[in-house]
Order: C-alpha cells, then sequence, then structure tokens
C-alpha cells in the first residue's frame, strides 16, 4: 500500500516537473496580470497618480456607472416595472391557454384559473402601481398552486415552443404599446446616450445577438452541404476555412476597401440592382452591420468545419432508419441531425459567444482607430477598456471595467451551461 502510495507520488511529481515551464509562462503573461488587473481595479492609478496609486475600495466600480445627466427612472423601478410586465405577458399567455383547454376539457380547476385571470384584467385599470403588483403576486400565486401543485403544467409543457413564441411576441406589443419609457429596455435606450459603459454594452450586445445566430445558421448550412455529395468539396473546405486562419488585420483592411462609399466593390455591386449607395463605413446605423458583415464572414468557415466533423460523427445508420420509415429530408435532419448535432452547437455556440464580446480589432482598422465615425456607434465593451488604459491612462478604471466584461461573460455562459444540461443530448 505505501509503495503504490509512493510510486503514485513520484509519477505525479514527475508529471509536474514536465508541466512547470508552462506552468512559468502562465503565471507570468496570464495568471499574474489576471490577479494583478483585479488587485488594481481598487485602486486610483492614473496619469496624475503614475508613481503613487492609492486604494479607493469600489469608486472605480461606482465611476463606471455615473451618469451624465440622470435617466428617467431609476435602475431598479425600471427592472420592477418589467418584471411586471413580463409576468401580465405569461397571464396573457396562460388566459389564451386555459380558455382553449377549457372549451376541449370543461376541466373546473381551468375553469378557476380562467376566471380569476380574466378578473384581473378586468379590475387591472382600476389599480394603482403598488395594488396592481400586489394584484399579480396575488394571481400567481394562485397560478402556482393550480399548475404546479396540481400537474396542471404538462398541457402547458406540451406545447412550449409556441408557448414561448406567444410570450415573446405579446411581451413586445406590451414594451412598445403599454410598458412607455417605464421598463428596463427603456431605461437601456435612455442610459447609454448618458454613460459610455451601457453605450458599449448596447453596442456589444447588439453586435453579439446579430453575429452569433447569422453566423451559426449560415455555418450549419454549408457544413449540410459539404457534407453531401457534391464535387470539389476540398477545395469548398479550404476556400471557407481560409478566412479565418487569415490575420483580422488583413481582413478587415480587404472589407474597408470592399464598404468604401466612392469606389467600394459592395456599392458597385448593389448598384446592379437599383440599390441606393450605402454610406457604410460613415453612417451611424450601419457601424455594428457593418462590423458584424466582417465578423461573420471570417468566422464562417471555423464554425462550418466543427458543424462538419459533427456531422460526419453520426452513424449513418439512424438515416436509413429513418428512410425505412419514410422520413423525408427535413423530417430526418429535425429528428436527427439536429438533436443529435446538439454537443456541437452547444460548444460553438458558447465559443461565439464569448468571441463576440471580445470584438475589437475589427472596428480599429475599419475606423482608423476611432469607436465608430460619430456618437461612438462603434464602441464596445474591449475598445471602452482599451480607451480608458491606453489612451485616457486610467488604469485602475479600465481594470474594473475589464473586470465587468468578465462578469457579463461569466453570467452568460452559465445560463448557457445551466440551459445545456436540459436540451443538448449527448449520444455515446
Amino acid at each position: 500500500m505505501i509503495a503504490s502510495k509512493r510510486k503514485r507520488f513520484k509519477e505525479s511529481l514527475l508529471a509536474y516537473l514536465f508541466l512547470l515551464p508552462s506552468f512559468i509562462v502562465l503565471g507570468i503573461f496570464v495568471f499574474w496580470p489576471v490577479g494583478f488587473s483585479f488587485v488594481l481595479s481598487f485602486f486610483k492609478w492614473d496619469f496624475r497618480n503614475m508613481k503613487t496609486p492609492y486604494f479607493n475600495g469600489l469608486d472605480n466600480y461606482k465611476q463606471i456607472f455615473e451618469f451624465n445627466y440622470p435617466p428617467k427612472y431609476t435602475f431598479l423601478s425600471s427592472l420592477i416595472y418589467s418584471l411586471g410586465y413580463i409576468a401580465i405577458t405569461i397571464l396573457i399567455v396562460i388566459t389564451i391557454y386555459s380558455f382553449i383547454s377549457f372549451i376541449k376539457s370543461k376541466n373546473k380547476i381551468i375553469f378557476i384559473n380562467l376566471a380569476v385571470i380574466v378578473l384581473y384584467f378586468l379590475f387591472f385599470n382600476f389599480l394603482n402601481n403598488f395594488t396592481s403588483f400586489l394584484a399579480t403576486a396575488i394571481i400567481w400565486g394562485i397560478l402556482i398552486y393550480n399548475f404546479f401543485l396540481r400537474d396542471q403544467m404538462k398541457y402547458f409543457k406540451s406545447h412550449i415552443w409556441i408557448n414561448l413564441a406567444m410570450i415573446l411576441v405579446i411581451y413586445v406589443l406590451i414594451e412598445t404599446g403599454m410598458a412607455g419609457d417605464k421598463s428596463f429596455f427603456a431605461f437601456f435606450v435612455d442610459a447609454k446616450d448618458k454613460n459610455l459603459f451601457f453605450k458599449a454594452l448596447s453596442n456589444t450586445f447588439y453586435y453579439v445577438f446579430l453575429t452569433v445566430p447569422i453566423t451559426l445558421i449560415l455555418s450549419l448550412g454549408i457544413a449540410v452541404l459539404l457534407n453531401s455529395n457534391i464535387r470539389f468539396k476540398i477545395f469548398f473546405r479550404t476556400a471557407y476555412f481560409i478566412p479565418f486562419v487569415t490575420s483580422v488585420v488583413a481582413v478587415s483592411l480587404v472589407w474597408k476597401w470592399i464598404f468604401n462609399d466612392e469606389y467600394g466593390l459592395l456599392n458597385y455591386i448593389l448598384s446592379w440592382f437599383n440599390v441606393s449607395q450605402i454610406r457604410w463605413l460613415k453612417d451611424e446605423k450601419w457601424t455594428i452591420p457593418t462590423i458584424a458583415i466582417v465578423s461573420i464572414w471570417k468566422q464562417l468557415g471555423y464554425d462550418a468545419i466543427i458543424f462538419l466533423a459533427g456531422l460526419q460523427n453520426i452513424d449513418k445508420f439512424y438515416y436509413e432508419a429513418a428512410e425505412v420509415d419514410g422520413a423525408n429530408s427535413w423530417q430526418k435532419f429535425v429528428k436527427i441531425t439536429w438533436p443529435l448535432l446538439s454537443p456541437t452547437t452547444f460548444f460553438l455556440l458558447i465559443v461565439s459567444i464569448i468571441g463576440a464580446f471580445k470584438v475589437f480589432a475589427q472596428i480599429y482598422v475599419l475606423y482608423d482607430g476611432l469607436p465608430g465615425p460619430y456618437n461612438n456607434s462603434g464602441l464596445t465593451m474591449v475598445y471602452y477598456v482599451f480607451d480608458l488604459f491606453y489612451r485616457q491612462q486610467r488604469m485602475g478604471l479600465a481594470s474594473a471595467a475589464a473586470y465587468l466584461l468578465f462578469a457579463v461573460i461569466l453570467v452568460f455562459t452559465l445560463v448557457q451551461f445551466k440551459v445545456g444540461n436540459k436540451v443538448v443530448e449527448y449520444a455515446s
């Protein structure tokens, strides 16, 4: 027993000795800067205090969230309003579901749910803010009792995607009509014009939600085509992968010429279809889409190759069995390809979102070192940190902003892992 432990210890020690050079390099260039920047985020260290930085607690974080002008509503009140609107949205969907279910089954419990919700909406206009939220809480208590404790949710879950789509559509209608400027979304829109951090955060979210879904959908389509029996597959794989291994600076310079207003290739092609000239690099509203086009084109090949590897890992037996059962191409994709490709999709989703949050080089090259043509329309989180650190030389403030970016990415990643554990199917 003692001899086996000694042998295991020697083997582990030998392995760690081999890893020691890597640990030293990682410690110097990764672990030490990460730890030091976290400590630095609590210090006042700028060009005025270059030699004598001093501890200022959470002042750097507070300064990041300071507004040039006070917002119309506070963050907390806007969040409470939005949660209330979400609750009302779900109540509307449950009302529709309860009405349809009552017509089919004549269930008394469903009738009680329907009656309570209808009464709630009838008297909603006569309630003030406090009583309306109190009434919403009471209604939710009744619904939780009837739906969860009485096992009624299985009917709601059987059409979960339709219900989620209805919730999204109804919430957007409430947000644009009933909510006005009291919702969390309205607070964010108002805040981004009064605070650079919120401006950078909103631009980054816009970029992430624009690039990630489009890249994944296009790359999946390309992977499916490359996995089929087409000619010159090796050529197409290489052609799609070349942009990914090309320098981002070189790619951005080429696209800068393509986007040029006077002699750009893209506007020249659009003129064939009688489309008026688009000021890609000079119009504020086109800043994020322009950056997104460059990033999608560069990332497309990598995602397609990873998807292709996942497709080739699926056993052909499943498709043969589906053909025997008379399944068409769409049914085979939905029932076989997509579920078995979920681990690959999950991996690419996490990597793509993290990468999209770190966009910087494309902006710097396309706009000659500026965060967009004007009004900080291309200001993203990494550019915001870069500007604080290198240009304004406010190192403590930049470190705090970097850790706020880390917190945002961490939250997104944890949510993805939480959802992924339920929807990702791992097949042996």
